[in-house]
């Protein structure tokens, strides 16, 4: 039928562990794939680009990172906004600081600077757990949000205080300051975001992965069975404010072109807690499904009733977002728990039995 694994024989363990052992299940990748680098360009305007897309991508890259900890570890972390505060302000001071370096290479670079303030935010965790060490991380949100206010030093002590996004061209292509198309910061974007989250995919299926989700189903099990809680907890940590960084520096230099300290406020950390919570805690695919439901609801809001010939103040596009979130949040919490993620694999499940009863 048209979703069927019947007669799609292994040969192999490495081709029956393989991420997506379907062969419908490459074709879907590719199709998504080749809508996203060549339909979307070829078809998508400016505004498709660089007012929906760029910022799903980067939304989405920084609920993989938050992900990886709190859902396949099991730590919460209410800091998210903070390391990606690290990874924007890192990557600017780089930027100023080494011109004649491509910026590509500054953007995954600063997410080291990040991953290196994870793992010191992080050591708390080998001691405290749960609602305990969300207050931790909610300590390092509040005091890494007063150093990008107060340290001038971090932005090379501009009257505004705000970053300015300096002109970078790599391989005679402008890909940061004004003069940069929203085709090609999609498209850098979108490279990114797809290799890291290939890497990421690869990460949580080998021996670090199940070392995370040992010790987020019983910590004191997984210790006896020898897994060393602090390496690992301030592995996923490390990798966590990693990916954060990358998705903070993104978001400066190839969305905004300039952000100042707010954009890395409390509310970006829970937005993305909020993304995790309603796509699916503990896959990827969910921080995709999180990031598309909350980003572009309230472009929705907006867009459809004014098409219908019902405009809606913008006023009211907020408080309808923020409703309709909070009921979300609360539906998923108890009806499914695993959120979106987990309807797309019942989806699937049915999809294989059909029309057969399940």
């Amino acid at each position: 039928m048209l979703y069927r694994e019947a007669g799609q024989y292994k040969t192999s363990y490495a081709a029956d562990m393989a991420v997506f052992p379907i062969l419908q299940d490459r074709i879907g990748i590719a199709v998504i794939l080749a809508v996203a680098f060549v339909l979307i360009p070829a078809a998508g305007n400016a505004f498709l680009l660089n007012a929906i897309m760029i910022p799903f991508l980067v939304f989405s890259l920084a609920a993989i990172g938050l992900n990886l900890l709190t859902g396949y570890t099991g730590l919460l972390s209410l800091g998210t906004g903070a390391f990606m505060g690290v990874g924007a302000y890192a990557c600017y001071k780089l930027t100023t600081a080494f011109p004649n370096v491509s910026v590509l290479i500054w953007i995954l670079a600063s997410g080291c600077f990040s991953a290196a303030v994870g793992v010191l935010f992080g050591l708390p965790s080998l001691r405290i757990k749960g609602f305990y060490l969300a207050v931790a991380t909610l300590a390092a949100q509040f005091f890494l949000q007063w150093c990008f206010i107060r340290i001038p030093w971090l932005f090379n002590y501009s009257v505004s205080g705000a970053l300015e996004v300096p002109q970078r061209t790599s391989f005679g292509v402008t890909l940061t300051g004004p003069n940069a198309t929203p085709l090609t910061r999609y498209f850098v974007v979108l490279s990114i975001v797809t290799l890291m989250t290939w890497l990421a995919s690869n990460l949580v299926r080998g021996r670090i992965g199940r070392m995370w989700m040992a010790v987020r189903d019983m910590d004191i099990a997984a210790e006896l069975i020898g897994i060393r809680l602090l390496r690992t907890k301030l592995l996923a940590f490390a990798v966590s404010s990693f990916y954060c960084g990358v998705a903070g520096a993104m978001m400066v230099f190839l969305w905004y072109g300039g952000a100042e300290a707010d954009v890395f406020a409390i509310d970006q950390s829970f937005l993305i807690l909020f993304m995790i919570i309603i796509g699916g805690l503990g896959t990827l695919i969910g921080a995709f499904f999180g990031a598309a439901l909350i980003f572009i609801l309230p472009i929705l809001l907006r867009a459809v009733p004014e098409t219908l010939g019902l405009p809606i103040h913008p006023a009211t596009v907020e408080h309808l977002t923020f409703m309709i979130l909070g009921s979300l949040i609360v539906i998923f919490l108890i009806a499914e728990p695993n959120g979106l993620a987990r309807l797309w694999q019942i989806a699937k499940q049915k999809l294989r039995v059909w029309p057969f009863p399940y």
